[in-house]
């Protein structure tokens, strides 16, 4: 069963804007094709600084500490605690929503 991933973003955002969204989508689609890649893990630490670094420092272009991102990432974390995977997007929709930085994928 094929997942959607706009709809995925949308029980956490549900106001997300869909221009972003399909910018996004095609952004990672390779990531999202992949099962080990698709979803993000909150409790593996290895995964959590990928996150990091390759989204929040190299795409987004933060400048901000580790811990202050690090704790960004757990808040987004605590708000997807639903007991479901947690998809790629939606972690990197809201994370970018939060640094006010949707406008990278416009």
């Amino acid at each position: 069963m094929a997942v959607d991933w706009i709809d995925d973003v949308k029980k956490y955002a549900p106001k997300a804007d869909d221009a972003v969204l399909e910018k996004m989508l095609k952004t990672y689609k390779l990531a999202l094709s992949k099962p080990d890649a698709a979803y993000v893990s909150f409790s593996d630490p290895a995964e959590l600084k990928t996150v990091r670094e390759n989204f929040l420092k190299k795409k987004l272009g933060l400048t901000e500490s580790d811990d202050k991102l690090d704790a960004s990432i757990e808040a987004v974390g605590e708000k997807m605690k639903d007991g479901g995977k947690n998809g790629r997007l939606a972690v990197y929709y809201l994370l970018a929503e939060k640094y006010n930085k949707l406008d990278v994928f416009k």
